[in-house]
């Protein structure tokens, strides 16, 4: 099994460089053209979902909560409600494509050819990043229909989302190394992000919390990065924007590290 990753011919006379850049773009091409392609699958079900929560938890709910922080109930929940799209189309994305070009036998051909495993990573990675963003801007337009968004500080709020959209990319392809089935694609964001996400800090602030459940909350990776968020649109955090985007880029980095890994010693390449 260990073959498929180990025997790869010599790229003799070629620019191993020019070999690299053209395999990236290939990739990203082909998960950008995905997206849109299955775009009732991809982007129709995120613009629906987040319309229901606006529509249930800001309207009705926040009219009998009135102001969280300081802003309206309506405003402090939009930036983690764009953040939940961000984690769960990102990480799906990558997820569904990879797991099928291993059940194709795609990957095989990635793999055997003259490319860099790092290629193949980041060329799935930003295939992820860029679904992510395609749905967080339509989740803007829909939050505008319900309240007015304002962003306090631009870099950190376009950082924090371009990270957490490559976190959650990384984590999908993890996934995928690993499954075997289908079924083995939905377990992650059954039983982990669904329940880290809304402990996250998306529909209120940790401040409410008893001293005790406040420091488990802080256990909580996607609470830095939903209040990083948050601090970058609103200006206010229940966390230190520093330590948020240190777990950001140490998730970032050990994840990629253990996917080149895995495919570097061949674990996981077939379905």
């Amino acid at each position: 099994m260990n073959e498929l990753a180990i025997e790869r011919p010599e790229a003799s006379g070629l620019n191993l460089w020019r070999v690299n850049l053209v395999g990236f773009w290939t990739i990203v091409r082909k998960e950008s053209r995905r997206v849109v392609r299955i775009w009732v699958q991809t982007i129709v079900p995120p613009a629906i979902t987040m319309t229901l929560y606006f529509i249930i938890f800001g309207s009705l709910v926040g009219r009998r909560i009135g102001e969280m922080d300081g802003v309206p109930y309506m405003t402090f929940i939009a930036p983690g409600l764009i953040m939940m799209a961000v984690i769960t189309n990102s990480f799906a994305n990558v997820v569904s494509s990879f797991f099928s070009s291993k059940l194709m036998l795609h990957l095989e051909e990635m793999l055997v050819a003259p490319l860099a495993h790092t290629t193949i990573v980041l060329g799935f990675v930003v295939g992820g990043v860029v679904r992510g963003l395609l749905v967080a801007a339509l989740v803007v337009v829909v939050a505008l229909f319900f309240t007015d968004l304002d962003v306090a500080h631009p870099l950190i709020t376009f950082t924090t989302i371009v990270l957490t959209a490559v976190v959650f990319s990384i984590a999908g392809l993890f996934n995928a190394i690993f499954a075997k089935s289908f079924d083995d694609i939905s377990i992650i964001p059954t039983f982990v992000l669904t329940p880290l996400t809304y402990l996250g800090g998306v529909f209120f602030s940790i401040s409410l919390l008893p001293p005790f459940w406040q420091k488990v909350a802080l256990l909580n990776p996607i609470l830095y990065m939903v209040n990083a968020f948050r601090y970058g649109m609103l200006g206010s955090a229940d966390i230190s924007v520093g330590v948020a985007y240190a777990i950001m880029v140490a998730f970032a980095l050990g994840l990629f590290a253990a996917v080149l890994f895995m495919l570097n010693r061949g674990i996981g390449v077939r379905a």
